[in-house]
């Protein structure tokens, strides 16, 4: 187990709402995933951005702001495609 704010871009408020959502260990977000955590959050942060959602992954993955451009497109239309339901 570990702190949320042990990842990159994870910082104290990040932190908290991923708890308020139910993710409150570092290894839930790695489980979870980027787009789950998005969507779980959503209450708590309903103005999410998809720069947040790669935020998220980057956290997931381990890296700041290094995604690969694959993943960045992934999120962009995860993030479009959803961004009418909040």
């Amino acid at each position: 187990m570990g702190r949320l704010t042990e990842l990159p871009n994870i910082g104290p408020e990040l932190e908290r709402q991923l708890r308020a959502a139910g993710i409150d260990t570092p290894e839930k977000l790695r489980t979870k995933g980027s787009r789950e955590a998005r969507l779980a959050r959503q209450a708590e942060a309903p103005g999410a951005s998809c720069h947040r959602l790669c935020t998220l992954e980057g956290a997931r993955r381990g890296v700041r702001h290094d995604l690969p451009p694959e993943a960045k497109r992934e999120r962009r239309g995860f993030y479009a495609a959803r961004k009418g339901e909040a």
